[in-house]
């Protein structure tokens, strides 16, 4: 599998913007898919972007679609998210994942996953 380590997460009014990062290591990291999800306290993780292998497909849930954008730089071994126009609402702790195979929304099908790293939107 291959380790990832989420940062850039931090305290934002509303309206601001955060970009997140997400560094791989031990495997090939052009090999894989990877998404972004973030979870709500008490709730299940939500899908928020994913980005295919050579980076040319990207989707993102209906709740960010034109505010985020997912990137990746496979020379670096790194995925971002660039989130602007913040919400309270998106206030949650985001996690990259990382899989084979075909890009999905469902948290189960991702083999590999980050510690994840605290945003909040402050009203």
């Amino acid at each position: 599998q291959v380790q990832l380590v989420e940062s850039g997460g931090g305290l934002v009014q509303a309206g601001g913007s955060l970009r997140l990062s997400c560094t791989a290591s031990g495997r090939t990291f052009s090999n894989y898919v990877m998404g972004w999800f973030r979870q709500f306290p008490g709730k299940e993780r939500e899908f928020v972007a994913a980005i295919s292998w050579r980076g040319r497909s990207t989707y993102y849930a209906d709740s960010v679609k034109g505010r985020f954008t997912i990137s990746r730089d496979n020379a670096k071994n790194a995925l971002y998210l660039q989130m602007n126009s913040l919400k309270p609402e998106d206030t949650a702790l985001y996690y990259c994942a990382a899989k084979f195979d075909l890009t999905s929304y469902r948290a189960a099908d991702y083999d590999s996953w980050g510690q994840g790293t605290q945003v909040t939107v402050s009203s």
